[in-house]
């Protein structure tokens, strides 16, 4: 594929594709924002040294299971599991995985499957989700536009697009008043403002946004989440910062990590309390 040097919105786009940057001069994703708030040092190191983890498997997996698309599925046969169904550490079982994943493919236990497929059934049987993935839209969008302030280009790929962006989640907890914790933890409301934003710069306008969050573990619960307006703000801020710092680092070709100073930092407040610190 030719390199990308006009806003666009791209159906079918491989994995391989979009995770090797396909836009000239590289573009900046949801999950660069969130590394590079962390520190650029972070996001250089990342961007080179990208890792796929046996802990994003089953993520993968379901993902393309509920939405029909997506990185191909593969069984890891028994000869490369332990007697108690877990992942061989034998040479030959890495080599094998090693083997998987190059040829695009998720390898996954019999178990994890087992999982995946509840996953499936669960969001499908929840009627919120249900009318979401039935209806007329589309799977993994891939976006990518220039940001005007900047010139920074951004890229976005999108579980599900119809007339709202919508993310799908595997999750320890689909518990919508534990979702407010989830979400900062991992920076959703940033790839929430990403995702949006990118959409506004291809002159889609504002639309709503949604999670789809499901359980990892039986009963697999599901639930439908949407971040409320002081979230979305909070986003819109740290994703306006982290094209900042994206633009001034690039432009620098520097990648500073944690200010090299001695720094004091305070007990959170959850241990302050536990002591009896704070009245």
């Amino acid at each position: 594929m030719s390199a990308i040097t006009e806003p666009c919105v791209i159906d079918g786009m491989s994995d391989e594709t979009y995770h090797a940057d396909p836009v000239e001069g590289g573009s900046l994703s949801s999950t660069g924002a969130r590394a590079i708030l962390k520190s650029p040092a972070r996001f250089a190191w990342d961007r080179t040294h990208r890792v796929e983890k046996r802990t994003f498997d089953v993520g993968h997996a379901a993902h393309a299971k509920i939405l029909g698309v997506g990185m191909g599925v593969v069984e890891i046969p028994t000869e490369h599991l332990t007697p108690s169904g877990n992942v061989s550490t034998k040479g030959a079982t890495t080599a094998w995985l090693t083997e998987q994943r190059a040829a695009g493919l998720v390898p996954v236990t019999p178990t994890d499957l087992a999982d995946v497929d509840a996953m499936a059934e669960s969001v499908l049987a929840h009627k919120p989700a249900r009318d979401i993935l039935e209806g007329p839209g589309r799977p993994e969008q891939s976006v990518f536009a220039p940001d005007p302030e900047t010139g920074v280009w951004l890229r976005a790929r999108i579980d599900w697009l119809d007339d709202r962006a919508v993310d799908l989640k595997t999750t320890t907890s689909a518990n919508p008043d534990e979702f407010s914790r989830t979400a900062a933890e991992y920076g959703y409301d940033i790839q929430q403002e990403m995702y949006l934003h990118t959409l506004r710069l291809v002159g889609l306008g504002d639309m709503p946004f949604l999670f789809i969050a499901v359980e990892k573990t039986a009963p697999y619960l599901p639930s439908v989440v949407e971040l409320d307006a002081e979230f979305a703000a909070i986003g819109r801020q740290r994703v306006r910062r982290a094209i900042d710092t994206y633009k001034t680092c690039r432009d620098a070709d520097a990648w500073p990590g944690y200010e090299e100073i001695v720094h004091l930092v305070a007990p959170p407040r959850w241990l302050a309390y536990e002591e009896g610190l704070v009245i």
